[in-house]
């Protein structure tokens, strides 16, 4: 593998060939460079379909009230659904395969809110405690909205990091008062989310509360709730479930499904999931595709390199040269074009990537990040080694069966 005199003949000979040796070996650095460019626009996009889900539990279901349009028990279509703590009761206790579940009730959006003359518009979410697990809210100080919250209906308050820092600058906000139009609430806590800014300039308050302050009564506007490890199937299931028991709460068709809005998050991530398996495997046979015609190439250049190469190899076998030894030759040659062209293809793309990504805003809607796994290198190293070994198989082959005599008369 490391024989000098070897090496020296193959680069003797690269070297009288330049030109053919550039373009066969550009055939498979264009494979691997559009291999790797597909592979990391792939990965872009499916990062940014992921963002989408970052700060919502992928196990979850949503469930809006809509207008029915399905006449029912000499019911008109066209009624209002609406949800109240009734309803949010009878899943909770009712629904046994419900993990995490929260209400919430719509405030007016861009809500006033101030603290010593300092004076902002914030979205409020009234929610119940569980919703911190579903939008995945982290607490980073004090505490979340608690059942004790809920059930006295306090007049309490958690802050986005944002919203924090607009309010209170430096100062320590747990134990202080804001007011949340002109209604004084206590900051309990301060929380961070993965949705983004939009999702930390936002202030949490108990449901209860909210129903009490803005005349709610014991409306709530929507009901989302996590099922587990549920496959997609179970999920479904659940679905129908809870369909039918808002149906026969609210008297409606269960079949009306404009009634009753439900988003089935477990069902949407495993289709993106699977969107982007069949990508992937689309991908990869592009890609494979190329580098073979790359292959093909360089196989048929390495036979006219044994065919001019005809006499020298006879020379060699009549000489002692091994059959071994005339195909380790060939196949070295075909492995250096190989893998030195697509490691080439390899670093373009890979750069190509990187300087795009650099470009890209990291909230950018559905395109994200886009960049090649280093196990995605390391399997496209292998392939060029595989690759230029097999490109050298058969004129290999075909120089160790030579015989000498036949070569020495060749013309």
């Amino acid at each position: 593998m490391f024989d000098r005199d070897k090496w020296q003949e193959i680069f003797h000979t690269i070297s009288k060939n330049k030109l053919r040796t550039v373009l066969t070996g550009f055939s498979v650095a264009w494979g691997i460079f559009m291999l790797i460019i597909l592979l990391g626009s792939g990965t872009g996009l499916k990062n940014g379909a992921q963002d989408e889900f970052k700060d919502t539990a992928t196990n979850s279901i949503w469930l809006t009230p809509r207008q029915t349009s399905i006449p029912f028990k000499g019911m008109k279509p066209g009624r209002f659904i609406e949800f109240d703590n009734a309803d949010y009761e009878s899943l909770l206790n009712e629904i046994s395969q419900i993990e995490k579940l929260s209400g919430r009730y719509n405030v007016p959006s861009g809500t006033g809110v101030s603290y010593k003359g300092e004076n902002s518009s914030f979205s409020i979410r009234t929610v119940h405690p569980d919703h911190q697990y579903i939008e995945k809210t982290l607490t980073v100080k004090g505490r979340f909205i608690n059942e004790k919250d809920i059930k006295e209906r306090r007049k309490v308050a958690s802050i986005g990091t944002l919203a924090k820092n607009v309010l209170f600058k430096e100062e320590d906000p747990i134990g202080k008062y804001v007011k949340i139009n002109g209604v004084p609430f206590k900051i309990i806590g301060v929380f961070e989310d993965e949705g983004g800014e939009n999702e930390q300039e936002v202030l949490y308050m108990p449901i209860t509360t909210a129903q009490l302050v803005y005349n709610g009564g014991d409306r709530i506007s929507r009901m989302m709730f996590t099922v587990g490890d549920a496959t997609v199937e179970e999920s479904k299931e659940i679905e129908k479930e809870v369909r039918a028991l808002i149906a026969k709460r609210h008297n409606f068709d269960p079949k009306d499904e404009r009634a009753l809005r439900i988003w089935n998050n477990v069902e949407g991530y495993q289709e993106i999931q699977s969107m982007f398996t069949g990508i992937n495997v689309f991908i990869w046979i592009i890609g494979i595709m190329t580098i073979i015609a790359g292959i093909v190439g360089i196989s048929n250049i390495m036979l006219i390199v044994v065919k001019e190469r005809t006499k020298e190899i006879g020379i060699r076998k009549a000489l002692g040269a091994t059959p071994s030894s005339i195909i380790g030759l060939i196949l070295m040659e075909s492995i250096l074009i190989t893998s030195v062209s697509g490691y080439i293809g390899m670093v373009l793309g890979v750069g190509l990537i990187e300087l795009v990504g650099s470009f890209i805003p990291p909230d950018t809607p559905f395109f994200q990040n886009p960049e090649v796994d280093f196990q995605i290198a390391i399997s496209a190293t292998i392939l060029l080694v595989s690759a230029g070994a097999l490109a050298g198989i058969i004129p290999a082959r075909k120089a160790s069966i030579i015989r000498p005599i036949v070569a020495l008369r060749d013309e």
